[in-house]
């Protein structure tokens, strides 16, 4: 059941997501930054944990999840740390999946041959 779970409510995320870019003008950047940000304010108001704790990878994947794991590591450190835990938190909890992203987009650019859009 975990995997249908996370099946549809990330579905419905990315369904939700594709309407949004369909129906409106706004670019493609700005609807990735409304997706972190909202991910962001979801887990700052509290809602946004349960969804996770119900879908798993449904919800932590999708871009509304680096939202809520930013805003996780950014009050984690200003617990600990004071104010300036607003520049660190973030980074912090969020270095993991973004070098890995890195990485394995390096590893994917070297196994393939990458070509511009012509």
């Amino acid at each position: 059941m975990d995997y249908i779970n996370a099946f549809w409510v990330g579905g419905l995320i990315c369904a939700l997501t594709q309407i949004l870019m369909e129906k409106t003008k706004l670019l493609p950047g700005r609807i990735m930054v409304l997706l972190v940000c909202s991910g962001a304010v979801l887990g700052a108001i509290g809602i946004y944990q349960p969804i996770i704790d119900y879908a798993g990878a449904g919800a932590s994947v999708p871009l509304l999840g680096f939202g809520n794991t930013l805003w996780k590591g950014v009050k984690e450190a200003v617990d600990t740390q004071g104010l300036l835990g607003i520049f660190a938190g973030g980074f912090k909890a969020s270095a993991a999946g973004i070098c890995a992203a890195l990485v394995f987009g390096y590893i994917a650019s070297l196994i393939f041959e990458p070509k511009m859009k012509s």
